[in-house]
């Protein structure tokens, strides 16, 4: 039913400005419009929506990730922007943050201003 159709993500934020900024200049995103409700960004095709919100509950979980053709080098220049990858007590996790998951994938998880939890994966 849906399968033809384009998808639209959404992520919330308290502040539009302070979630462009992120999104666009340390993300790399290019902001497509902006109103007094959103920012929505061109996320390789896919519509991102940055809502605003009066209060952002925790999700506890990734909202949004991006698979990355070299994760190495993504966490580096995000690093290099003043991103900061987080680390979970259990979780075997590299110097840089990367966890390799069973299966082989290479995971890095990172917060937006808002606290929302972004990832990498390769």
């Amino acid at each position: 039913m849906l399968s033809a159709s384009s998808l639209v993500a959404f992520a919330a934020t308290t502040d539009l400005n302070r979630a462009r900024a992120f999104y666009e200049d340390v993300l790399g995103l290019e902001l497509a419009e902006q109103d007094d409700f959103a920012c929505v960004f061109d996320a390789n095709g896919t519509e991102l929506r940055v809502t605003l919100v009066p209060e952002k509950a925790d999700a506890g979980y990734t909202v949004l990730g991006w698979a990355v053709d070299d994760i190495d080098n993504e966490v580096r220049l995000l690093g290099e922007q003043g991103v900061e990858f987080l680390r979970f007590e259990g979780m075997e996790q590299d110097g840089f943050g990367i966890w390799r998951a069973p299966n082989g994938t290479r995971v890095a998880w990172f917060r937006d201003p808002d606290g929302n939890t972004l990832s990498l994966s390769q």
